[in-house]
């Protein structure tokens, strides 16, 4: 007799336009869903902010949340297991740390912290409270990136990979966006690096080497960042690994990427990926000699937050405290690998 799946009942702190993408991921019909997702609770700045958030991401829940005007309110919430954290970077430590406090679990959205000093403290108190924790970093538990991952080194469809490249831009229109803006205060961690660079960085790791956090090899840094106000618009670094392999890692707030984020390049062949970095929609394995290319497409309701949320869901029920594809040791050397990138390049943030 097949167990039942798991259900988990989320507080959703933050009522920003990450926080509305997830909700509605959560919350769509889909087939193979591996656990049931209940909005419990939204913490938010206000009650009216919040109600209205409600009203229009969620206008045909069959449970309406309780909406609390304080975030500390959600994270007290008895009905609640888990806290979503959709809040800007620099709010994160603050915001994990509290929720912790009260035994709650937490997805906290990527960049975990800003810095990799923040990112030890909220795990040293997760681990003293024994609550699950994790980056929300969605892109690595897509399908796709699953299979990319397994072409690439387990069957090593294009024999050794020898380089990669790849990159997220858009054109935020920094310039014309008020001071207080979480992309031009650098309190909140504005820059390129840590809104879109880390999805970059994230395929250079995923494509360049098979280990994940305590069994993966730290590449060495190069990077260079073009700054205006402190504020990182064009991020470049390259990831140069012991067995040779480079990867061209990039990320900019004023141009956009083409529909070709990535390329990975073998000795036998390379692979094209497509879509946003973050949320890949296919690619192409050419192997050597071919014109066609062998090119596979996933099917993907919504955005793709519910395979993280469901791994998530899994994870708790089995009474873990981490997870196998985004381990805290992994949360720790991506903030390590970008606290060098922003140390080279100049970027600084005051909690620095």
């Amino acid at each position: 007799m097949s167990q039942s799946k798991p259900t988990l009942r989320w507080g959703i702190v933050g009522t920003g336009m990450i926080s509305s993408w997830f909700i509605a991921d959560l919350t769509i019909d889909r087939k193979n869903a591996q656990a049931t997702h209940i909005i419990q609770a939204i913490g938010s700045s206000s009650v009216e902010k919040g109600k209205n958030f409600v009203a229009i991401h969620l206008p045909n829940a069959s449970q309406a949340p309780t909406v609390y005007g304080s975030y500390h309110e959600a994270y007290q919430d008895p009905n609640v297991d888990i806290i979503y954290i959709g809040t800007p970077h620099g709010f994160h430590k603050k915001n994990c740390l509290d929720a912790i406090a009260q035994g709650k679990h937490v997805l906290c959205e990527k960049a975990f912290t800003l810095n990799a000093r923040e990112a030890r403290e909220v795990l040293e108190a997760a681990q003293e409270k024994g609550v699950f924790v994790m980056e929300a970093m969605w892109t690595r538990f897509f399908p796709l990136v699953k299979t990319v991952q397994k072409l690439v080194h387990q069957d090593k469809v294009i024999g050794d990979v020898v380089r990669l490249f790849a990159d997220f831009a858009m054109d935020q229109r920094i310039e014309s966006l008020a001071p207080e803006h979480r992309l031009r205060d650098l309190s909140l961690g504005a820059g390129s690096l840590l809104d879109i660079g880390i999805y970059s960085l994230t395929w250079g790791l995923l494509g360049l080497d098979s280990g994940v956090g305590e069994k993966a090899t730290t590449p060495k840094i190069c990077a260079t960042q073009t700054l205006v106000q402190g504020v990182d618009i064009s991020t470049s670094i390259i990831l140069q690994y012991p067995d040779g392999a480079q990867g061209i890692i990039t990320s900019n707030s004023k141009v956009k990427t083409p529909s070709v984020f990535c390329r990975i390049e073998g000795t036998e062949g390379y692979i094209v990926v497509e879509g946003p970095a973050a949320a890949p929609e296919n690619f192409t394995v050419y192997k050597d000699g071919d014109t066609e290319g062998q090119k596979y497409d996933f099917e993907k309701p919504g955005r793709g937050f519910y395979w993280e949320a469901d791994a998530v869901a899994l994870d708790i029920a089995a009474g873990k405290v981490q997870s196998d594809v985004m381990p805290w040791a992994e949360t720790v050397r991506v903030m390590e690998i970008m606290d060098e990138v922003r140390r080279q390049g100049g970027s600084k943030f005051p909690q620095d």
